[in-house]
């Protein structure tokens, strides 16, 4: 890594040229104060502001908005009464400079001038995250090239005059001064310094400005860095937390057919959980005091979601998908003319590249800021992103949520959570066990959808082309004319229908031959006479405990028969020892309560060889359907199952199902 820290020098002033809140300048200001060592710190902020400044720097890493009214504002759609907001946010280097300030004693000194008429910049400029690999020498001289030439308007040219006004005075007492000010005027501040300046006509006092405690809902939104990069500069600055612990030995605690863990992860809140993935990644991005790389934070974003992700829904992450995110998300940077993507081309890129319950709990753990609360000893305020920033961009998680503006009015960030440790366990007290009804008829239906699928594959292997010589039969065949068409004959073709329907259907998601992913093993008789028998492995449901005496599983695999009450526990029937997997006992079942000839399996690679021959033996046939050749996404959302204990929780699974 090349040096990052550069100061300009002029007389007693170290001057430091910085990008307002951005987190790369923040660490910057770190370091020079650490290597500097000034006896004072002047800041680019007006006095107007310092004592509710200096009360929002004491109160983080709670974050504080302060405002006031501007009589005029020019531009950016302002006016006469317009609000401005400044907040008190971590990873902002003016907050940093004056946070050491105080920290460490040292004389801050405000020496903007206060103005009502300036005007709104938009700025484009470098990718901040350039900083941390060409060092800060380098943008500033890159930043200095591309803005020769520019000139300043009226307002510019009077804070830098008074700001090189109050430097002077302020280097007449102390003899090294570390002077944080934005890149756009320390060149020109730099010239004035060296020529005598007049104090500058501007307001000394400004009425009516008040100090507000930010709504943590606002939180998620307005922060110029997004909070899971504050949270984790923050941990960042002093000593490294502990590895967080998550999981120990707990109790089990056995509900009748359920064994339920309680201790370890149950014993944890929500936000005790995204906590424990801000500072596990504080740990994990470089050693402690070395500069903080945003890429490195944002890869642990996403593996952290990850962890969150297989635990509410138990599907993995896989490699390609991974591999599509990180690329898609580049590019959309770049299209923008960024090195790295912002919260929402994050937000965009796990939609659609993942899902919208992957984008979901990356939404939530990216906008987790812990030390953020609605009760505070100030009065709580909520601001929009279009009050402070002028504007704003929506996504949509899932299409049958209502749409709403901003994130944190999103249906999705309402789902309900425990209201106190350990509280879902206490629905776990029934002695039965049962489905959800709305997953059991999805199921059926599908079932339906393969049993059709397969009776058009015995049909279409036993359908028969010929040359047309006197009858029509069934149809030309299209395929076999053309591709005959040099012997200039039409080519027919006969349907045969197959004798036999299609019984019992077996799927199999993933056979478990490796690991013991799936131990939990069931089978369900139908409750009336539309509904099949099953017989299923699935995971274990005590791991993922989503509301009062609800759990929710994964399939492995599943097998029906159809009609119901006939099947007995498939899992501990003798006649099945042979079988070397969990998917050829449902298999071996399926070919033994079928009560028609065919029997559809569904699985990514066909059966051994072998039960052709049992099946034959029992006057049956298997029909092999490659998983492959089937939706993917249906395929997910039938993977998903939920347990419930009782079947008074199936009026009230709807608020915890999603």
């Amino acid at each position: 890594m090349p040096q990052r820290l550069y100061l300009e020098t002029f007389g007693s002033i170290h001057a430091l040229p910085i990008l307002h809140y951005r987190m790369e300048c923040a660490q910057l200001v770190r370091m020079a104060v650490r290597q500097l060592r000034p006896d004072a710190i002047a800041i680019e902020l007006p006095t107007t502001v310092e004592a509710p400044f200096l009360r929002g720097v004491r109160r983080l890493p709670q974050i504080s908005a302060i405002s006031y009214q501007a009589e005029y504002l020019k531009g950016g759609g302002g006016g006469k009464g317009a609000t401005v907001y400044l907040l008190t946010e971590p990873a902002d280097p003016l907050v940093e400079a004056a946070r050491l300030a105080l920290e460490l004693q040292l004389p801050l000194h405000f020496v903007d001038v206060d103005t009502d008429s300036y005007p709104q910049h938009h700025e484009p400029l470098p990718d901040s995250y350039s900083i941390c690999r060409i060092g800060l020498a380098a943008y500033y001289r890159a930043y200095r090239a591309a803005s020769v030439g520019q000139t300043p308007c009226c307002e510019d040219q009077r804070r830098e005059q008074g700001m090189a006004y109050r430097l002077q005075t302020v280097a007449q007492n102390h003899q090294r001064i570390l002077f944080v000010c934005g890149m756009a005027h320390l060149e020109r501040i730099k010239g004035l310094y060296a020529l005598p300046q007049a104090a500058p006509l501007e307001r000394v006092r400004r009425e009516g400005i008040s100090i507000f405690n930010l709504h943590p809902d606002s939180c998620r939104e307005i922060l110029a860095e997004f909070p899971f990069l504050s949270a984790v500069y923050e941990y960042r600055r002093g000593p490294l937390p502990d590895e967080p612990e998550e999981s120990g030995d707990g109790l089990r605690k056995r509900f009748h057919a359920l064994e339920l863990i309680k201790g370890g992860r149950q014993d944890l809140s929500e936000e005790q959980l995204l906590d424990n993935a801000i500072q596990r990644t504080a740990r994990h991005t470089g050693s402690e005091g070395t500069f903080p790389d945003r890429q490195r934070i944002m890869y642990r974003l996403f593996f952290e979601t990850c962890r969150h992700y297989r635990q509410e829904t138990g599907e993995p992450v896989h490699i390609w998908q991974k591999r599509a995110f990180f690329r898609f998300a580049r590019n959309y940077a770049v299209q923008g003319g960024m090195l790295l993507p912002d919260l929402f081309q994050l937000l965009v890129a796990a939609r659609g590249c993942i899902d919208d319950n992957f984008a979901y709990a990356f939404c939530r753990l990216a906008t987790c800021y812990p030390w953020q609360s609605a009760s505070s000893d100030l009065a709580t305020i909520s601001i929009s992103p279009e009050e402070i920033w002028g504007g704003s961009r929506h996504i949509r998680f899932r299409p049958r949520q209502k749409r709403h503006k901003g994130l944190s009015q999103l249906g999705l960030l309402k789902r309900k959570r425990e209201k106190r440790t350990g509280e879902w366990l206490e629905g776990f007290d029934d002695p039965s066990i049962c489905s959800y009804p709305p997953e059991d008829i999805a199921i059926e239906e599908y079932g339906r959808f393969l049993k059709r699928k397969g009776s058009m594959q015995l049909s279409e292997e036993l359908s028969r082309s010929e040359k047309f010589s006197t009858s029509l039969l069934d149809g030309i065949d299209m395929r076999e004319t053309v591709r005959n068409l040099h012997e200039g004959a039409i080519y027919v073709r006969e349907q045969q229908r197959a004798k036999g329907g299609v019984g019992c259907l077996v799927v199999i998601f993933d056979d478990d031959r490796r690991t013991e992913r799936y131990p939990y093993r069931m089978t369900w008789l139908g409750e009336h006479e539309q509904e099949s028998d099953m017989a299923f492995y699935a995971t274990d449901p005590a791991e993922n405990i989503v509301g009062p005496g609800i759990c929710r599983c994964e399939y492995g695999g599943f097998m029906l028969s159809y009609p119901p009450r006939r099947m007995a526990d498939v899992w501990h029937d003798p006649d099945y020892r042979m079988s070397a997997t969990r998917a050829e006992v449902l298999l071996l079942a399926a070919l033994d309560y079928s009560i028609e000839k065919h029997v559809v399996y569904v699985a990514a690679k066909p059966p051994r060889s072998m039960f052709k021959q049992i099946a034959a033996r029992l006057d049956r046939k298997i029909v092999y359907i490659p998983l492959g050749s089937l939706s993917p996404h249906k395929l997910k959302q039938l993977r998903v199952l939920h347990i419930l204990s009782g079947k008074d929780k199936r009026e009230l699974a709807k608020d915890y199902i999603w």
